[in-house]
């Protein structure tokens, strides 16, 4: 049981890792800028729960994930209203 419910957690971590793909990110304020923050943040999101699942701490690691994927909404999201501000 422990072990299916790890490979669920690894094949979601997978999925949204290849959702958002991971660009290093760079200081431009820029749509394009933003999106790349966004990946890199999922990218964090990753390894962060990766490393605190494989020292046991799972509780403390999905928390970090999600607090990472915020941040990678977020920062998707300020690039998709600057796209909409740029062609409306």
């Amino acid at each position: 049981m422990k072990l299916r419910k790890l490979d669920c957690l690894k094949a979601a971590i997978l999925g949204v890792a290849l959702l958002i793909t991971a660009v290093p990110a760079s200081a431009q304020t820029t749509s394009t800028g933003e999106i790349k923050k966004s990946g890199s943040e999922a990218k964090k999101a990753g390894t962060s729960l990766g490393s605190n699942v494989r020292h046991g701490r799972v509780v403390r690691g999905s928390k970090h994930f999600g607090k990472h994927v915020g941040s990678a909404g977020k920062h998707f999201g300020r690039s998709t209203k600057k796209v909409f501000k740029k062609i409306f």
